[in-house]
């Protein structure tokens, strides 16, 4: 799987939803919540210090083994993939995402801004959007066959 984790983090740096793909490194809750909150702070400070009007911060970071993939909403809400570094078509991904979270979660009569999200119908088109994503992309990470 060339997704490993997705993470929805709000204006304050607040996890607010986190799921792991596949079969990668599971990381534990305290060290999730400090990514997230990390990588907010990181591209706030990045968005100030940047010479461009309107800088945004960080939008991709990129290693060797991963690359960290970021879109901020207008409202501050930042949706994080972590993937194979090879993967293509992220950007893509995370506005389907944004668009799955706006129909399923703020549009949830009993879902309170800024709370954890608990949300099953969410939960399962964001799943589904992941499988199909893995079946369509061309990338395939060496030893895997589909």
């Amino acid at each position: 799987m060339a997704v490993f984790s997705l993470y929805i983090v709000n204006k304050a740096g607040s996890l607010l939803f986190h799921c792991d793909y596949g079969a990668a490194r599971r990381l534990p809750a305290n060290e999730r919540i400090t990514l997230a909150s990390t990588f907010h702070g990181l591209s706030a400070i990045a968005a100030q210090i940047s010479p461009t009007p309107d800088s945004i911060g960080i939008s991709v970071l990129e290693a060797s083994t991963f690359r960290l993939q970021s879109f901020q909403t207008l409202t501050g809400i930042q949706f994080i993939i972590v993937a194979d570094p090879g993967q293509p078509g992220l950007e893509q991904l995370l506005r389907k995402v944004y668009e799955i979270y706006t129909d399923y979660v703020l549009k949830n009569p009993f879902y309170s801004l800024d709370m954890p999200i608990r949300c099953e119908l969410f939960d399962q088109h964001l799943s589904s959007l992941i499988e199909q994503n893995e079946r369509l992309s061309p990338y395939r990470p060496a030893g895997t066959s589909y």
